[in-house]
């Protein structure tokens, strides 16, 4: 298990992006697929295949994706690093939005904080639809009880 495990390590990855028109009855659109291959197998596309990268990697311990199974910890560094060196060799500019779009889903989303309008300390927010006011949990105690 381990030397398998090992291989996929010291594995010779790289990005393979396609582009593919999707034409319904009613919209026109293009897809990218990210495919990860191994430059040590093989030259052509079909036998080098590893696996697709996803638009978003989740850390999902219950339903991964076949990306994170393959590569575990690492996952969330080798995606970044294949497009950005894929951002750097690519001559398309569409491509080149769409690696960009996945960097920017693969940055971690900050803690959004606001202020509690009643006491002024910030807090992160748990909406409740009812108030037109940001309460902290402490004065929503202070304020309205157990309504």
């Amino acid at each position: 298990m381990f030397s398998f495990l090992q291989a996929l390590i010291d594995m010779n990855v790289r990005l393979q992006i396609f582009k593919q028109d999707d034409v319904n009855d009613y919209s026109l659109g293009r897809r990218f697929r990210f495919a990860i291959v191994d430059l040590d197998k093989s030259a052509n596309f079909p036998v080098n295949f590893v696996c697709m990268l996803p638009a978003q990697i989740s850390s999902d311990k219950k339903n991964p994706s076949i990306f994170p199974r393959v590569f575990g910890d690492k996952s969330l560094e080798l995606a970044r690093k294949l497009l950005t060196e894929a951002l750097e060799t690519e001559d398309d500019s569409e491509i080149k939005a769409e690696i960009t779009r996945r960097l920017k889903l693969l940055e971690p989303k900050p803690i959004s904080q606001i202020e509690c309008s009643a006491c002024g300390k910030l807090f992160q927010p748990r909406r409740v639809r009812r108030f037109k006011r940001n309460f902290c949990p402490e004065c929503m105690k202070k304020k309205f009880g157990s309504r």
